[in-house]
């Protein structure tokens, strides 16, 4: 608090998104000659108190920073821009009604036309392209008969409820309940045990493709990340690394001490692998001593998986890095996959990735979900 009040007499303030939230009342009264937000996806719910508060700063200049600055859907500009030039892309609702059908391809066209005068893009490839080359591979596990019964018995029931419940109500009145069964059907297909059909060193098709790859990894004197969505499946490996003896480190969104961990995994010669959940790894940790990652199950969003990647594949990093991603076959998670596509296709069109698939989903793609 004592700080605030002398602001003025700094030319530099660094800030996090948490703070300017808490303190917008004393630094929305402070011009500024720039404000510079890094990592601006923070501010993609344009409802959101921080989105709210980064629109009361006074900067003559402002300037927003973002690898994904689509990560869901066009809203997430529409708030970025809201910062940048407020009211240049009118209210978020009449935007939101323009821009909902992203298939239009004049809407495109016209949208990428306005906004490309206000945007610096440049890829990695020209931004660092001394950097090694990136490899990105599937691979397909098979499950086990018990595994496999599960699932299919999942599946079914599912099925039975859940289209028709979809034909009378319509989707919009079922999504939580289509939510559900699409988050059960992933687990079924990660680990029986996410769903409390067995314990955590029972076999499983990832666990069996996962742990002798780490192991031959170990012994070649590699260090691999490992990102997994569910911190429920992170605890699962780290079971089967605790009885095989692989050092490991791991964070989520729980971790205090994420410095530390990251050092130790950066400079430790005997701590092979780290894990680490998706949502508290994705952006702001660089781990160039990996040049493995292993993405154990997947989401709509390519992006996300993108970034987790990028974690190794980044500057400073001088070996070729290879990124696995773990797909059960015959289960949702190659549906999956086959949806991501549709978004990478959209991708350049305006930015990056659009639209929220299951903002989008229809009947036909649920019924293709669950087949």
């Amino acid at each position: 608090s004592k700080l605030i009040e002398q602001l003025t007499d700094y030319d530099l303030v660094l800030t996090t998104y948490g703070t300017m939230r808490r303190d917008i009342t004393q630094f929305k009264d402070i011009q500024f000659d720039y404000a510079v937000l890094d990592e601006a996806q923070m501010i993609k719910n344009s409802g959101s108190q921080v989105a709210k508060a980064s629109r009361l700063i006074q900067a003559r200049h402002r300037i927003a920073l973002s690898g994904t600055p689509v990560e869901n859907h066009l809203g997430d500009l529409w708030s970025i821009f809201e910062f940048l030039n407020p009211g240049m892309l009118g209210r978020s609702s009449v935007f939101k009604a323009y821009t909902n059908d992203i298939e239009d391809k004049n809407a495109r066209v016209l949208l990428g036309n306005a906004l490309r005068p206000f945007i610096l893009r440049r890829t990695k490839e020209q931004v660092a392209n001394e950097l090694p080359e990136k490899v990105e591979q599937t691979l397909y596990c098979d499950m086990g008969k018990e595994q496999s019964n599960l699932y299919d018995e999942l599946r079914q029931h599912y099925r039975d409820s859940i289209l028709g419940m979809v034909e009378s109500k319509g989707m919009g009145k079922t999504k939580i309940h289509v939510l559900e069964a699409l988050l059960r059907l992933r687990q079924a297909a990660c680990h029986p045990a996410l769903l409390d059909r067995g314990r955590a060193l029972d076999a499983s098709a990832k666990m069996d493709v996962l742990i002798p790859h780490l192991e031959e990894l170990i012994e070649e004197g590699h260090k691999a990340l490992v990102f997994s969505q569910f911190t429920s499946m992170l605890s699962i490996v780290q079971e089967h690394l605790d009885q095989k003896n692989i050092v490991y480190e791991y964070l989520d969104g729980q971790t205090r001490d994420r410095k530390e961990r990251v050092d130790r995994f950066q400079t430790d010669k005997d701590c092979g692998v780290f894990l680490i959940s998706l949502k508290a790894g994705g952006l702001g940790l660089n781990l160039t001593a990996a040049d493995y990652v292993f993405i154990l199950d997947p989401w709509w969003n390519p992006a996300v998986e993108t970034q987790a990647i990028d974690r190794a594949h980044r500057v400073g990093q001088t070996k070729r890095v290879f990124a696995y991603k773990l797909i059960c076959r015959n289960t949702v998670e190659e549906k999956i996959t086959e949806l991501q596509q549709q978004k990478r296709e959209l991708a350049d069109a305006i930015l990056e990735e659009n639209q929220s698939v299951l903002k989008n989903l229809s009947s036909d793609d649920l019924e293709l979900l669950l087949s």
